[in-house]
């Protein structure tokens, strides 16, 4: 067997050569997310900056803890604050009158140059007391830090799933195809005596080599490109200065075991397949082909796209903010994808049949098509899974973005917006409205088992921000809030007028009891809450909204020393997708693999159909077709399945826009639906450009 195997390895290197790629690519790829990763679960603690000759720091309270219930008892929550506290006036007084006192950049924290055992016991729960390593969290930027880690966490972790999910697609795919291409070969074995079980464990003998030589070569790639990945990520503001990756071996156990768990799984339903193969029957049958659809991949597409479908449905129904969200529409649709890409037989006869291309070229391109579905089809699946991702990342992205330009200039009647930090205060000319209002959080209980942070807006002037919100009210009235009430959105627990909140302030400070004045629809999300500036300590105002005064204003407004644009500019601004790099990057780091995968795919798939058809393109040469005849041919019936893959991917991209749409109007959100037509046009232009050049090339070799 072994011989065998190796033997089949060495001639029919070409047709592994593909496969080989898509998963020495793919392990390297999760080599290098695993890494990444496993960077931002153990990253290295920065040594302490601002007080570094300092032992003992004492630090501000700058989080939040409650208790809550949990099964029989209690456990205590602990949440960060927005604005810490500063060092008590009286305890930092008391550890003057102690021992030496350091002050660094503001009253949040100071160093202390004595034993930490007896700062504690003087300090008690009046403040923190950090040592060692902690006293990191008193630098400027720690927090930056961490919240820079969780986003890589997320990129990397999207980023690799979706390298699993595409190159399980295209090696089981190219495994399935390279079956369909030697039932002669399986017929001769079984005409020698070779039995069904001795087929299939052929194909995963071989499927097993490959796996191993691929996931190996792909261990080696994802070494060199991990350092490369972690200067990127720095070079591009995306992680810490001081990010680096290596250490841990778990990601290159992980990423081998899945390129090798991935090449026998591609191999398995393929080998089933081949082990059904009767001598006679392969060799009455063509090199290619059985057009009708198995039995286990109709009822496994069925039931993909069924559930699909359905978790689509149960989201828009249930939790339609979930349908707004990064993670949400990445993952989603690959449920579709390859529920349609397994049922895209189906398709092929039927839309082929369609076709009217006239002339001897035409009625082969059609008849060849649907003579050939799963050569069809294996070229149309990588391109239906570049479409589809390309469809819904950007067409989802886009979407959300424009609705939430659209929903920001709704909720507004002003003229002019400023903003920027710290912005200063104006005086408002004769007749004109200035509503500022600035960004705080309220922690509020959500039952007895959470404690639930909101960003919140805190207004200066209740009645010009009365005067100038037109936010989507669905109970209350925007003109009752005051030092005593709180505007909710519908995701408050308690959110019917009249009712009191219990509130706890951006700084801790709390809890107070407010009335709720009026409920939000939640919209994309930025509806609420709304409170005043008693109820916001230490929030400065970053946004002043103006209506009236006429040509005065836009001058007076200038005063406060922020951006001033009309309230057209500022909705357009305000909320552009790129503005945020890791999403940007993210969605381009996918479809990018993606793309990758789909060019290996088709490259690997038309250059082993074409290979084999030297007797069907001499007969035709016999037959007075011409070479540009033939290349007519086979490049037309490229460009078909490419057409058919770009049809499949835009339905999947119209079903996840269709749910993302009933979600917005579910949230009382603006549904301003938008497919990226110039992406999707790249990708399918990509696609049909390398599959008409991989199928051209082979035939104009088979022609001379």
């Amino acid at each position: 067997m072994l011989t065998v195997v190796l033997s089949g390895l060495r001639a029919r290197w070409a047709s592994f050569l593909g496969g080989f790629v898509a998963l020495a690519l793919g392990v390297g790829l999760l080599t290098t997310m695993g890494l990444g990763l496993s960077a931002t679960f153990d990253a290295p603690e920065p040594a302490p900056q601002r007080f570094a000759s300092s032992p003992v720091v004492v630090q501000g309270q700058d989080r939040l803890t409650l208790d809550v219930r949990r099964g029989p008892g209690t456990a205590s929550v602990t949440l960060p604050l927005d604005r810490p506290q500063p060092v008590d006036n009286e305890l930092l007084r008391e550890l003057r009158a102690r021992w030496t006192v350091t002050t660094s950049g503001g009253p949040d924290a100071v160093g202390v140059d004595a034993p930490a055992t007896e700062v504690r016991a003087l300090v008690g729960d009046r403040a923190r007391v950090l040592t060692g390593g902690e006293r990191r969290h008193a630098d400027p930027g720690s927090e930056r830090d961490t919240d820079a880690l969780v986003g890589l966490n997320a990129l990397l972790g999207t980023s690799g799933g979706v390298t699993a999910f595409v190159s399980i697609f295209v090696v089981a795919s190219t495994f399935a195809f390279a079956v369909a291409l030697r039932r002669r070969e399986f017929g001769l074995l079984r005409t020698a005596g070779a039995t069904p079980g001795q087929i299939r464990r052929l194909l995963l003998a071989e499927a097993t080599a490959l796996g191993v030589l691929a996931s190996g070569a792909g261990c080696a790639l994802g070494a060199l490109g991990a350092p490369l990945l972690a200067r990127t990520l720095v070079d591009g503001g995306l992680a810490p200065a001081w990010f680096t990756v290596g250490g841990p071996v778990w990601p290159f156990h992980a990423a081998f075991w899945t390129g090798v768990t991935v090449a026998l799984a591609g191999a398995v339903a393929a080998s089933r397949r081949a082990g059904k193969v009767g001598p006679t029957a392969a060799l009455r049958e063509a090199d290619v082909d059985a057009d009708t659809l198995p039995p286990g991949r109709a009822l496994l597409g069925t039931a993909l796209l069924v559930t699909g479908l359905g978790l689509l449905v149960w989201t828009c129904a249930t939790d339609p903010s979930a349908l707004l969200k990064r993670k949400t529409y990445t993952t989603l649709p690959m449920l579709l994808i390859t529920g349609v890409a397994l049922l895209s037989p189906l398709l092929v006869r039927p839309v082929a049949r369609l076709l009217r291309l006239r002339g001897a070229v035409g009625t082969l391109v059609r008849e060849n098509s649907a003579a050939s579905v799963r050569r069809t089809a294996a070229v149309a699946a990588p391109v239906l899974v570049t479409v589809a991702l390309a469809g819904t990342l950007f067409g989802s992205a886009t979407s959300i973005t424009r609705a939430k330009e659209v929903e920001g200039r709704d909720r507004t009647a002003a003229e002019y917006v400023v903003t920027g930090a710290d912005l200063r205060p104006v005086a408002a000319p004769p007749g004109a409205a200035v509503s500022p209002t600035g960004a705080t959080s309220v922690f509020v209980r959500d039952g007895a088992e959470a404690v639930v942070r909101y960003g919140a807006r805190a207004v200066t002037d209740p009645a010009a921000f009365a005067e100038l919100a037109r936010l989507p009210v669905v109970a209350g009235d925007l003109r009752d809030l005051d030092d005593r009430s709180i505007v909710v959105n519908e995701e408050f627990e308690r959110r019917r007028v009249g009712e009191t909140v219990e509130v706890w302030r951006a700084d801790g400070t709390g809890p107070v009891r407010l009335r709720v004045a009026a409920v939000l629809a939640l919209g994309t999300g930025d509806n609420g809450p709304y409170v005043t500036r008693a109820n916001a300590p230490g929030s400065a105002p970053d946004r002043i909204e103006a209506r009236g005064g006429g040509p005065a204003t836009a001058p007076a407004l200038e005063a406060s020393g922020g951006t001033v644009r009309t309230a057209e500019a500022w909705a357009g601004a305000g909320h552009r997708e790129g503005d945020n790099p890791q999403k940007g990057l993210g969605m381009v780091l996918v479809l990018g693999i993606a793309l990758v995968y789909t060019v290996i795919g088709l490259v690997n798939t038309l250059l082993m159909a074409t290979s084999v058809r030297g007797a069907e393109l001499a007969s035709l040469r016999l037959a007075g077709a011409t070479r540009a005849q033939i290349l007519r041919v086979v490049t037309g019936e490229a460009t078909l399945a490419v057409a058919l893959g770009t049809v499949l991917g835009l339905v999947v991209t119209a079903l996840v826009l269709g749910a993302l749409g009933a979600g917005l109007a579910a949230l009382s959100a603006p549904v301003a639906l938008a497919l990226p037509w110039a992406t999707v046009g790249a990708a399918a232009g990509v696609c049909a450009t390398v599959a008409v050049a991989a199928s051209a090339l082979p035939a104009w070799r088979l022609t001379r």
